[in-house]
């Protein structure tokens, strides 16, 4: 367990972050004057690293607008460095910025090129160097540094293996040149002939329009499945004197969710056709929300009681409800589900518990010709709360966070 704890910081940490900050200056990218820093302070962009009553670390930031964060300090004291202060605290802080407002903005920092143990930071974090930055310092002949601009990756993009080269850090003009075309970034710090370099990796464009569009489809021809997959199980449903009513009421109220989820793709498709809103996420984060949890959860918890209905065996029955529970058990705990695209609190795995004992649930009580009212309106609750805990308390789906911001595609 590290020998330091971090927390935000207090308009009470203002003198110590003085003295923190003038003993270990070499480590600021750009040093704050008094009044910047308590005005960080006071809108909650600083964050502090505490051992023993004494400051060992601190991080802050500026947000001059909702969609732009940038780094202005990251500071470390000599005695507790190299013991992942100053990682934890920039990880702390790149969490923090996307709950400040509806969108994730844009997180950014400038270093100078022989700032290396600040650049390693950066980039070991997420950040890539995009470009340099023409101040009145780095645009002259005089001096041996650059500054370059660093912006921390939100979303997974592709690196060509084939279009990589390295730049030694004092090559100013040729780094200039390398990074002045828009699809090529900083990536790492490597050390060549002795002496440190920076590695340009080249990523390759996407088309936004041509990959929502083909969400969109797929969206489409997923839950167009999955209403005729429900319309024929509530086609049995109807046929079936045995078949419980509740259940069938269940099958209803799928087959709704699924229609609606698919005019809600259709409309996507109207969003990056006609009316370009830029509201493309929220449309698809109802659709998926509906479509899973109106639609297929609904149909799949319900197999087992259809199940139940044909083969009249309880023995059978059981062990397809038991695997069945464990697999969406499996599938919610993975990476493919919905609610891996959201932040989980501990009623929402309650909840997921409770989604994934259904089936079992539900085919128990046919097994035993209990009345299984009950247990369609928990199962009915529990999806509806998920349902409007990811529609109406959860960002967006981009709010998801990455294994990596970039990675290499061979």
């Amino acid at each position: 367990m590290a020998a330091w704890s971090t927390r935000a910081a207090g308009p009470d940490d203002l003198p110590r972050l003085r003295s923190l900050l003038t003993d270990s200056f070499e480590a600021a990218i750009i040093p704050p004057a008094s009044a910047l820093l308590a005005d960080a302070v006071e809108r909650d962009l600083v964050r502090v690293a505490e051992s023993e009553g004494e400051l060992v670390g601190c991080i802050a930031a500026e947000m001059p607008s909702p969609g732009h964060a940038r780094l202005s300090v990251i500071a470390v004291r000599a005695s507790t460095r190299r013991q992942g202060v100053a990682s934890q605290l920039l990880t702390e802080m790149v969490r923090e910025f996307p709950r400040r407002s509806s969108e994730a903005p844009l997180i950014s920092a400038v270093a100078r090129t022989e700032e290396l143990a600040v650049t390693r930071l950066l980039l070991a974090c997420g950040f890539i160097g995009t470009r340099v930055m023409r101040t009145d310092a780095t645009s002259g002949t005089s001096g041996t540094s650059l500054h370059i601009h660093y912006q921390h990756k939100a979303r997974v993009e592709y690196v060509d293996p084939d279009a990589r080269h390295l730049v030694p850090a004092h090559a100013r003009e040729q780094l200039a040149e390398s990074l002045a075309p828009s699809d090529q970034a900083v990536t790492a710090v490597v050390t060549l002939g002795g002496k440190p370099a920076f590695e340009i990796a080249r990523f390759e464009q996407d088309d936004p329009a041509t990959l929502q569009s083909g969400e969109a489809a797929a969206g489409i021809a997923f839950s167009g499945s999955i209403l005729a997959a429900i319309t024929f199980l509530l086609g049995f449903a109807f046929s079936s004197s045995r078949f419980p009513d509740d259940v069938r009421l269940l099958l209803i109220g799928a087959t709704f969710s699924t229609v609606l989820s698919l005019i809600i793709y259709a409309s996507a498709s109207g969003e990056l056709a006609r009316i370009r809103s830029n509201s493309f996420g929220k449309i698809m984060k109802w659709g998926n929300v509906l479509s899973e949890y109106g639609g297929v959860f609904p149909f799949l918890i319900s197999l087992p009681v259809t199940y139940a209905q044909a083969s009249g065996d309880p023995w059978s029955t059981m062990i397809l409800a038991v695997v069945l529970s464990a697999a969406i058990g499996w599938y919610e705990r993975s990476e493919f589900s919905i609610a891996h695209r959201f932040r989980r609190t501990r009623p929402e795995l309650a909840l997921m518990v409770l989604t994934a004992a259904s089936p079992a649930a539900g085919a128990a009580l046919v097994v035993a010709d209990a009345t299984s009212w009950p247990w369609t309106t928990v199962l009915t609750a529990t999806l509806a709360a998920r349902t409007w805990l990811y529609l109406f308390r959860r960002g967006a789906e981009a709010d998801i966070e990455e294994r990596r911001q970039w990675q290499i595609r061979g």
